[in-house]
């Protein structure tokens, strides 16, 4: 293995920018002031059982964050590139247990650990698109849990009026601490199909709407 392979797979090299980022994130959860829409749905939902929430790439940021782990743990899906890495330690940080996918093996043992904490109660988050796009396509992976598991399917996206869009393929979302912003939760209601491409334009559309919400609360214009 190279030294840039080693660097890359250190704990080190995800762990420093991971806690960084997650404590920057905090501090804009504590400055924005945010509406909040459907926790409420949410919580009475978990109540019951545990859930599938997705969203888009773009909104992923915050999604760890705004999920209600005092009331309900969740397992967290990502990538195992370098800034996959980073991102499953700030969804550790924040109180999920992250489980690393890879785009080009096989992840069976990876998805029976998290089918299985499923079944133990374990609510699943993950985005619909990721890990590497194209942006607001759903991915065959994220249709297939959709279709396997037998629980509610949940959308989450936040949006706020100061922020930067990277220039990356999901035009990833990285608010300021300051101004107003919204964090959405919404329930699918629409059918539930067996066949994943049955289901692939109905919850696309759900997704894109569920954003296109949070940005109108704050009165964001720009495409998602």
């Amino acid at each position: 293995m190279s030294l840039r392979r080693r660097i890359e797979k250190s704990a080190a090299f995800s762990g420093i920018p991971g806690r960084l980022v997650t404590r920057y994130l905090a501090l804009c959860d504590r400055r924005i002031r945010w509406q909040v829409e459907g926790r409420d749905d949410l919580l009475a939902a978990l109540a019951e059982g545990p859930v599938l929430l997705m969203m888009w790439h773009s909104r992923m940021v915050m999604g760890a964050r705004h999920w209600p782990d005092d009331t309900a743990p969740a397992s967290s899906l990502h990538h195992r590139s370098p800034l996959g890495r980073i991102s499953g330690v700030m969804q550790h940080k924040e109180g999920m247990t992250p489980f690393e996918m890879s785009a080009k093996r096989s992840n069976l043992v990876a998805s029976r650990q998290v089918l299985r904490r499923f079944q133990d109660g374990i609510s699943i988050v993950m985005t619909g698109d990721g890990p590497v796009g194209p942006a607001h396509q759903l991915q065959d992976a994220a249709l297939d849990w959709a279709c396997r598991l037998e629980a509610p399917i949940f959308a989450y996206a936040f949006s706020a009026t100061r922020g930067y869009r990277a220039k990356s393929w999901d035009r990833l979302l990285l608010p300021y601490p300051t101004g107003q912003g919204a964090k959405v939760f919404a329930r699918y209601t629409g059918s539930r199909p067996a066949n994943r491409e049955e289901l692939r334009a109905p919850l696309t559309d759900f997704l894109t709407a569920t954003t296109a919400r949070a940005d109108k609360l704050v009165g964001r214009q720009q495409a998602l």
